[in-house]
């Protein structure tokens, strides 16, 4: 396929308040104008679709319910068409012919989308389903992995390992796209030594709004290089995600401890919690090499998980563990060591080799919140207790709402190392990520709209303790909630906000590529 332009290498673009002003009331118009209803254009999208060979599903098809259900049941939506491309070309054409016929467009890789984003977070989108590019090899030289946008970590973690025990820092969940992880992010035990999923990216295969397929790097269409890595939903499809590897460690030594018996005395359990702060916050003993985070729910449950990368058992032992825990009162710790398959395999809870595409049938139902607070504002006394206290005003003996706060700052944390203008990711002073979330007892609808306040209480019992905290937020826990504006603070934050309203008003113009929370749909911050 002979790509339709040309596209020139980007330069970084700054635009003054006043025109970004006009762009975005330009954006937002023609926004507006564009049909919503999927009955309006359908027939017009598939007849560009079938005179191109593209495949695809529409209501009534065979296929349509599951490709269209959601890994999150409580917001289903109905696209208006869905591609399943096998080729570069046929991508290009899906995105040429919704262009044509006045669709919104987004990409589906794993769909594990909280926000269910990855079916177009509205009626009536086109949704390119990546399922048939899966992919993966690695490069015996440079140990680049090349994977397909359609993957996922079960399957890459797999992958990985058999062609020369290679390994990347990612999430637990085996049925989780790499895709969409990797280009908002990508947190796992292992990120502290190793980055964020997306700090791993040297390349991608991205095709444009016009239908254009480029491969980009830092120095080969920089501004869409540093756009796709944070906030790829808003800029273009990936297609292929390069991803420079790290040897697989030779031990993982995994360790808990149960903090539960703190639960009711709140006083203790804070000064626990702060404790343990200041020991990850001052000790000489932390290092990149160590992972972890905190769990409590609603049945009264407290509780540390992580790693050590090939550490010592004896200074884990002897001094982190103990130097964690210290403000526990009689808390307990066990340490447990793996090679590094098994302690993917162990820490996933499902079996790491997962189908693709439609032939994953998981889903659950449930609604997310999430925090990310700061190095250099570390969590306040006041805000801890008031955290912990909100556990306890809301037990109740099940899990209805829980809470993990994961460790992605302290010394040492190459999560924090590129600067904040290296990539789209923004939080790179987060010492914490607290996610909040709330799900059905059995994960299936109806989902009890009480669970949203519940949710939203416990973040507003950290952030309302500490008015100066300078909170934001992780756009992989994405809040549907938020409005755009909300989501462009937390998120991005007004300067990396404005360099990616820059470029989207050069490369999607037409704002193409859309989701309510998408880039271009607020105005400057």
């Amino acid at each position: 396929m002979s790509t339709p332009e040309k596209v020139p290498v980007l330069t970084t673009m700054y635009l003054s308040l006043p025109l970004l002003a006009f762009l975005f009331n330009f954006a937002l118009d023609f926004s507006n104008a564009v049909p919503q209803n999927p009955r309006g254009p359908r027939s017009s999208v598939t007849s560009c679709l079938t005179s191109r060979q593209v495949p695809y599903s529409v209501k009534g098809s065979v296929n349509y319910s599951s490709l269209s259900t959601p890994f999150n049941l409580r917001l289903p939506y109905q696209p208006a068409v869905i591609t399943i491309p096998s080729t570069l070309d046929q991508v290009s054409y899906s995105v040429t012919c919704a262009a044509a016929a006045g669709l919104k467009v987004q990409a589906k890789g794993g769909g594990h989308s909280y926000a269910s984003f990855s079916i177009g977070g509205q009626d009536g989108s086109l949704i390119i389903d990546m399922q048939t590019f899966s992919s993966i090899t690695v490069d015996q030289s440079t140990f680049v992995a090349k994977i397909g946008a359609g993957q996922r970590l079960g399957n890459v973690a797999l992958a990985l390992y058999a062609q020369g025990k290679r390994a990347l820092p990612h999430g637990t969940c085996p049925g989780v796209g790499i895709a969409g992880q990797a280009l908002h992010g990508g947190y796992g035990y292992g990120s502290r030594s190793w980055g964020l999923t997306l700090d791993r990216i040297v390349a991608l295969d991205v095709v444009l709004a016009n239908g254009t397929q480029i491969h980009t790097t830092s120095t080969s269409y920089p501004d869409v290089f540093y756009a796709m890595r944070g906030a790829g939903n808003s800029f273009g499809i990936a297609t292929y995600l390069y991803l420079s590897t790290v040897p697989a460690p030779t031990t993982v030594l995994s360790f808990s401890s149960d903090f539960s018996d703190s639960f009711h005395q709140v006083d203790i359990a804070a000064k626990g919690y702060a404790a343990l702060q200041n020991f990850t916050l001052t000790s000489p003993a932390i290092n990149s090499k160590l992972g972890f985070g905190v769990y409590i729910d609603t049945r009264g449950i407290i509780g540390l998980n992580g790693w050590c990368i090939d550490c010592s058992m004896l200074n884990l032992k002897n001094v982190i563990l103990p130097g964690l825990i210290s403000g526990f009162p009689g808390s307990k710790f066990t340490i447990q060591s793996y090679t590094w398959s098994q302690a993917v395999a162990n820490i996933a809870g499902d079996p790491l080799s997962q189908p693709l595409g439609n032939a994953y049938t998981m889903h659950d139902t449930f609604y997310a919140k999430s925090i990310a607070t700061r190095n250099s504002v570390p969590l306040s006394s006041a805000a801890i207790k008031n955290y912990l206290s909100y556990f306890v005003a809301n037990e109740d003996g099940i899990p209805r709402i829980f809470s993990i706060m994961n460790l992605y700052g302290g010394p040492g944390s190459l999560i924090n190392t590129p600067s904040p203008t290296s990539s789209a990711y923004s939080d790179r002073d987060s010492l914490w990520v607290i996610q909040n979330f709330a799900r059905t007892p059995n994960g299936k609808p109806p989902f009890d709209p009480s669970l949203v306040s519940l949710v939203q209480g416990a973040s507003n019992a950290v952030t309302s303790a500490q008015p100066d905290g300078m909170f934001q937020g992780y756009i992989n826990y994405i809040d549907p909630l938020l409005t755009a504006t909300q989501a462009a603070e937390q998120y991005y934050g007004a300067v990396t906000y404005s360099k990616l309203l820059g470029i989207k008003t050069k490369v999607d113009p037409g704002f193409l590529f859309w989701n309510p929370q998408a880039v271009g749909n607020s105005m400057a911050l």
